[in-house]
């Protein structure tokens, strides 16, 4: 039986997160039979350990077998809680603890798994332009070339010719990987293509770092504060800012704050500046920045790294440096960016997160601050605490790689019904606005490409001179073009926002890095899958629900995943075949002579797929009249007031009329 089922409204009221000060109403179902002669529910304070124990109340049987206990809470205080319930039988003490897909069940101990409860500001608002859009994420070395040749680059930076090579992927003499060469891409010539991406529904770019920097992913920043050559100029990037926003494109830049390079103008292991850094001397303003063990040569680095020494984020310099009034987080939205990514956010102190969210939000209350998290980011642990990301002090969004894992699991192992529950458990963790601002992806520069993925052979740990020869077969490639085309379409309508790394939309191959961030193959594209890339922006755009709706699975099974998306506009039915035959999967009869999407194939009540095909059925919600109060006429025998306006009332009078 039911005792208890924490996503349905009729056990808790309302269902997933919510914000402080909410009162919560749970109601558990009990057989009469056991006799119950009281209930409480328990909840735990996940930050200081405290446990309040509420009594419930006998509020009437359901049926001659079955009674309900109920309970209202009000959580005042922000953060995470965990909570169960337990009852007093003629068994003795029993408890309902948390099991799968919502659902509680007997257990004889409350040390089995409780249910989570996230509790966020009520203040908490994230940028309205973001959710019901479209991300873009550029690499910007190898994205598009403008054709001018730019000044001012290390002369030991390697300049590629060939713009459709492979990357450098082989030893130094020395036994290192320097990722040093360039096939110059350019700002300008992402200015050049976003009327390509506007067709492709873009509203949103993120930029990989564009900050001067040595390496061509900029991860080992060199100077916050200046554009690198390889890119262009300042004035490039405040250009490319405002030619987007005129075609509702927005930027965000990636911000690298818990280290810079070794090979910057603030730690200067190699001199090539001509500021005085950290490792140079102790008396370098920027010497509080870094972490030394013994200097200059031994410090704390980023994953071992000696070219990535780490900073001391809470360093009173460095966070001026970055938050300030005149620092680098409101300089760069200044010129024109509409927020940042937090690279490694996990590894930045949460004060110094709170810190960037003051600066981005003093300077543009709408301005983004995302964070790249692997894992669940409700209730992430790491460096000793639980992490505050989503309470809304800090982050607005994360990138969401539950949401991908569930996707790739599914089309791996064709469990709909347990995959749709990877999804619903963040659905279930995350605050509403976070949820809708949730940068979903498939693929980044820190994965394989997910063509390659989703079709190569496995990489089993494979060295870099395989994976450089290594291609999809023309069978694999098609097998892997049927298989994005399903991945995409679960992207488009979960909740949150689809995000393309550049290149996947047109069948971008590759392994790890560097051979996950070849150039974009202008010319070369793949051009039915980029039509199915547009169509999916196309019906995104067009759907309500895909803005902020809620979600419900819809029988989910085997290899077929399905489920419904709504709001008070309309609902999109979604279903998701990852068998390698074709099936008919009844929908409910509502969706009957739908709006279809997507090539769908709509026969009655079922839609038919192929092998790895999508199905995709909207239909709209008729609005109730408006029903028109009846004119009100002024009785002539009451005399108005003596206080009264002539003026002001005969406006009144005539509104109403």
């Amino acid at each position: 039986m039911r005792y208890f089922n924490s996503r349905i409204a009729e056990y808790r009221c309302p269902t997933g997160a919510v914000t402080s000060g909410t009162n919560i109403h749970f109601r558990i179902v009990l057989p009469r039979n056991m006799k119950c002669t009281g209930a409480f529910l328990s909840v735990k304070d996940d930050i200081c350990g405290d446990t309040d124990i509420y009594a419930m109340y006998w509020a009437g049987k359901i049926d001659e077998d079955h009674e309900k206990w109920e309970c209202d809470v009000k959580i005042e205080k922000v953060g995470l809680y965990w909570y169960h319930f337990g009852m007093d039988t003629a068994q003795g003490r029993k408890y309902i603890m948390k099991g799968g897909f919502g659902e509680g069940y007997l257990a004889g101990s409350d040390c089995e798994p409780r249910y989570q409860l996230t509790c966020y500001d009520a203040d908490f608002k994230t940028p309205s332009w973001l959710p019901g859009g479209i991300m873009y994420q550029i690499f910007p070395d190898r994205f598009c070339f403008s054709g001018e040749k730019k000044k001012g680059i290390y002369p030991d930076k390697k300049i590629q010719t060939d713009w459709n090579q492979i990357p450098d992927w082989q030893f130094n003499e020395f036994g290192m990987v320097t990722n040093s060469d360039f096939f110059q891409g350019d700002l300008k010539g992402i200015t050049m293509k976003l009327p390509y991406l506007q067709e492709l529904g873009v509203t949103c770019i993120y930029l990989n770092p564009i900050f001067e920097a040595y390496s061509n992913h900029r991860y080992d920043t060199g100077d916050y504060e200046t554009i690198d050559p390889v890119l262009g100029t300042e004035e490039d990037f405040k250009e490319l800012c405002a030619e987007a926003k005129k075609l509702g494109i927005r930027i965000i830049n990636d911000g690298v704050f818990s280290h810079t390079g070794s090979d910057s103008k603030y730690f200067n292991r190699q001199g090539r500046y001509d500021s005085l850094g950290a490792y140079n001397s102790m008396s370098s303003p920027y010497f509080t920045w870094y972490k030394f063990i013994n200097w200059p040569n031994m410090y704390n680095s980023w994953w071992g790294f000696d070219t990535l020494p780490e900073v001391e984020e809470l360093s009173n310099s460095f966070n001026e440096y970055i938050n300030g009034e005149n620092g680098i987080i409101r300089k760069w939205i200044r010129n024109g960016n509409s927020g940042w990514r937090l690279d490694v956010a996990d590894e930045l102190p949460d004060e110094f997160i709170e810190y960037i969210r003051e600066a981005i939000k003093a300077e543009d209350p709408e301005a983004l601050l995302l964070g790249e998290v692997w894992e669940d980011a409700s209730n992430k642990h790491s460096y000793g605490s639980r992490r505050k990301f989503l309470y809304g002090k800090e982050l607005d969004s994360v990138m969401n790689y539950p949401f991908r894992n569930a996707i790739l699991g599914f089309l791996d192992f064709g469990n709909g019904k347990y995959m749709f529950e990877d999804i619903m458990t963040i659905v279930e963790n995350y605050p509403r606005p976070v949820l809708r601002s949730l940068m979903n992806h498939l693929g980044t520069h820190d994965t394989e490409r997910i063509i390659t993925l989703l079709a190569g052979e496995k990489l089993y740990g494979r060295g870099r001179e395989w994976q450089a020869n290594t291609k999809l077969s023309p069978e694999q490639r098609e097998y892997g073009l049927r298989r994005m085309r399903v991945a995409s379409g679960i992207l488009y309508t979960l909740p949150g926002v689809p995000c393309i790394y550049y290149g996947d939309e047109v069948g971008v191959e590759g392994y790890k890095d560097p051979f996950n961030r070849r150039t974009f193959p202008w010319g070369k594209e793949d051009k039915t899958l980029l039509e199915w890339y547009k169509a999916l922006g196309k019906m995104r755009h067009s759907c309500s629900c895909l803005y902020d709706g809620d979600i419900m699975d819809y029988n989910s099974d085997g290899q077929v995943m399905a489920y419904i998306r709504s709001d008070e506009n309309d609902k999109l039915m979604c279903v998701f075949n990852a068998a390698d035959h074709e099936v008919r999967f009844r929908i409910p009869d509502e969706f009957m002579g739908g709006e279809t999407f997507m090539n769908t194939v709509l026969d009655g009540n079922e839609v038919v797929m192929q092998r790895d095909d999508c199905a995709f059925v909207r239909i709209r919600i008729p609005k109730e009249p408006e029903i028109q109060p009846e004119p009100v006429e002024p009785s002539v025998d009451e005399p108005l007031p003596e206080t009264a306006d002539i003026s002001e009332t005969e406006t009144q009078f005539s509104a109403a009329d």
